[in-house]
């Protein structure tokens, strides 16, 4: 595979997770996706080998591009009510 990424790569894919999840318009939608990127960065926290870093980061890459495209998808569709959970 390649070299382990560097921090601020990682911190960068983070965020853009988290700018992605925020694109979603349907509430459970967007708090699964925020959710499940803290999750899949906290369980892979401490990795230390190179080799296992890096294929996470490319897996977080792809979860990336499926993010965005399904947020393009979800927006086509959106739901005309607010969530329950969304109301003031």
């Amino acid at each position: 595979m390649g070299s382990a990424p560097t921090r601020s790569e990682v911190l960068f894919l983070f965020r853009s997770l988290l700018r992605t999840a925020r694109q979603f318009t349907d509430y459970n939608i967007r708090e699964y996706a925020k959710r499940r990127t803290v999750d899949s960065f906290r369980h892979n926290r401490r990795l230390s080998d190179p080799a296992e870093a890096a294929t996470a980061f490319a897996e977080g890459k792809s979860q990336l591009e499926v993010a965005k495209r399904q947020a393009v998808v979800y927006s086509l569709y959106a739901p005309r009510v607010k969530s329950v959970m969304e109301m003031n």
